[in-house]
């Protein structure tokens, strides 16, 4: 009964998409009006009323940036793309993925996350820098069947949103298209180095609607190519070209050091990505992952401060840029500090491994062995789950970066161990390294919380707990 409610319902909000999109293009100002509308009508209380009331000032405001924004997106994206990535990224992820996914947290009294993250391979065509993917070699992959398997498992618990990483996804291309439409109730989206893009896949994105990208860049040729190759920069922008072109969406994936900030947050290279066609850029902090990691690559407290405070003009309502970013490092705040651990994601490697976030190699579950859901209930993910968030400073959210001692006690008390293939990696060699930046960062930090107005989010999971002193004052072997 519940199946068929629901398959009526997205029937229904999937008619009234087609409705909106024929009134939107015929009326721009008055679909867009209509869109909340029906996205209030099917979301409720997802979203607050002033949310909704600032949604409606928003467009009918030609003059506001979000509402150039949106009508970029309409002009320049494909009708099939848009409908899809509605209906699967707003009815089936915000709306019933949510409610499910509320209800599942309950019953099975574990984190639920919103997104799971996959590496269809280790392989690669590239041989970045730094990136540990790489180091894995192309002996590594998750079969279809595995992939199908975990987003079966993941639907069923309110999970309707996945993304793929590796080595380079794209390398599975065909059964990720496959994917794609088996699950075309579902979104996909694809960290990628972008090289592999051509016309003929494109079009075949085109035509499935629920697949969209991220693609590398850390910089203009120079500093791009320094790291991932002679000529990639090229690639790259030919790869936004052909996906503009189709009407795909996408975005951008940037990896900020001491040695790019500045270049990657410049007025310049934003203004190259819009141009582009790209909507978004979400922007990582180096973390000082495996063996080989150069942690004097991380950046200054003062660089930190400076992209905390660089980033937020860049979004802002007046003077910003068409261009939705995000810092996963600074913008905990909006998102109540940590989301790994299943919280709001988790991270499956090519080898099976369930590890709580992409950037920390540790399990105690394989796919292989075990459900999505038994995954998801491992000592470790609970460990997560009873601790977050980390920090009450949501500037500070990381139990790696900014809390090193927190990731160690917990690796310990559950008994996961390391997962990286090709070095395994103790936890206290991991946090060691970030000692000394959680220190010189904390002042940064709470001077800054202390100076702005921080949204407060709902999440709250304190449990009485308080770190050990061992976890404190972890000086971990160098």
């Amino acid at each position: 009964m519940a199946s068929f409610t629901h398959k009526a319902a997205r029937l229904a909000f999937s008619t009234g998409i087609d409705v909106l999109l024929h009134q939107i293009y015929k009326d721009r100002e008055k679909g867009l009006i209509q869109l909340v509308d029906v996205v209030e009508k099917y979301a409720g209380n997802t979203f607050s009323e002033e949310q909704y009331t600032l949604f409606r000032q928003i467009f009918t405001d030609p003059s506001h940036k979000w509402y150039q924004y949106m009508n970029r997106l309409i002009d320049e994206l494909d009708p099939n793309v848009l409908k899809m990535t509605l209906l699967n990224l707003v009815f089936e992820s915000m709306i019933n993925g949510t409610k499910t996914i509320r209800e599942s947290r309950k019953k099975y009294d574990c984190n639920i996350p919103w997104i799971i993250l996959m590496d269809p391979t280790s392989a690669c065509n590239l041989h970045c820098t730094g990136c540990w993917a790489a180091e894995y070699g192309h002996k590594l992959n998750l079969s279809y069947e595995d992939l199908d398997r975990v987003v079966t498992q993941g639907k069923e618990l309110g999970v309707f949103f996945y993304m793929f990483t590796g080595g380079e996804p794209l390398v599975r291309k065909a059964d990720i298209l496959k994917l794609c439409k088996k699950h075309h109730d579902c979104e996909f989206h694809a960290y990628t180095n972008g090289t592999l893009i051509d016309d003929e896949f494109a079009e075949e994105v085109r035509k499935v609607g629920n697949l969209s990208f991220s693609i590398s860049l850390e910089g203009f040729s120079e500093v791009n190519d320094m790291r991932r190759g002679q000529g990639v920069f090229g690639r790259v922008m030919k790869a936004m070209d052909i996906l503009k072109a189709h009407g795909c969406f996408f975005g951008t994936s940037i990896a900020y050091t001491r040695n790019n900030l500045e270049i990657v947050t410049s007025d310049e290279f934003l203004d190259m990505e819009i141009e582009k066609g790209v909507r978004f850029s979400w922007y990582f902090h180096l973390m000082p992952v495996g063996m080989n990691a150069a942690p004097d690559l991380m950046p200054t407290p003062e660089q930190r401060e400076y992209i905390y405070h660089r980033l937020r003009e860049v979004r802002a309502n007046e003077g910003g840029k068409l261009l939705y970013t995000m810092d996963f490092q600074n913008d905990g705040e909006f998102v109540g500090g940590c989301i790994a651990g299943g919280r709001n994601y988790f991270h499956i490697n090519a080898n099976g491994d369930a590890e709580p976030c992409v950037f920390i190699h540790y399990s105690g579950a394989n796919i292989h062995e075990k459900s999505v859901l038994e995954c998801l209930q491992q000592p470790l993910f609970q460990a997560y789950r009873d601790r977050q968030p980390f920090n009450k400073n949501q500037l500070r959210p990381c139990p790696m970066l900014e809390n090193p001692g927190i990731l160690v006690q917990m690796v310990k008390e559950s008994g996961a161990h390391s997962t990286d293939l090709e070095k395994p990696e103790s936890a206290e060699h991991l946090c060691s390294k970030c000692v000394d930046y959680a220190k010189n960062w904390k002042p940064v930090a709470d001077k800054l919380w202390s100076q702005g107005e921080h949204k407060e989010h709902r999440y709250e999971n304190y449990k009485n707990w308080k770190p050990s002193e061992e976890s404190q004052n972890v000086e971990a072997s160098r």
